[in-house]
């Protein structure tokens, strides 16, 4: 096992999203942080986003500094779902915050699909509210565009 983050950022092992993440996976999957979970050819996706990951080093990259635009103060409310025929676990939470940048609060649902083969997560699918990351992102600009009164 390898850590690839810090303890204390949000992937870390005393991370609020580890946490929940290792507590729904659990005895499922092996690893030291977030990343480690991860098989070295896994594949992330995000239906409705144009982007498709694929291998751990790219995840480790494009989450490099997620730390700098959200901090995750708790992630909570964890069903997990479980079908050991498909090797499939479906995770439900919900992960709380703030932006760093604005300081507006980050409240947000996901829906997790997870595939593991040997100890290690191949594939992950994630379902979440994009307009809770723009409305604690500050995006679009509040005094932009059109808005009703």
């Amino acid at each position: 096992m390898t850590k690839y983050a810090s303890d204390s950022s949000n992937f870390g092992a005393d991370g609020p999203f580890f946490r929940v993440v290792r507590e729904g996976l659990e005895g499922l999957v092996a690893g030291d942080d977030y990343f480690d979970l991860l098989g070295d050819d896994v594949v992330i996706s995000v239906p409705g986003y144009p982007k498709r990951l694929q291998g751990r080093q790219n995840i480790i990259d494009l989450y490099s500094g997620y730390d700098d635009f959200m901090t995750v103060r708790a992630v909570d409310h964890l069903r997990a779902y479980r079908d050991p025929e498909a090797s499939v676990v479906t995770l439900e939470y919900e992960v709380h915050g703030e932006s760093v940048q604005t300081g507006r609060p980050y409240n947000n649902r996901f829906v997790s699909i997870i595939t593991i083969r040997e100890n290690k997560v191949r594939h992950w699918r994630d379902y979440l509210d994009p307009i809770a990351v723009f409305d604690a992102s500050g995006w679009p600009d509040a005094d932009q565009g059109d808005r009703d009164s």
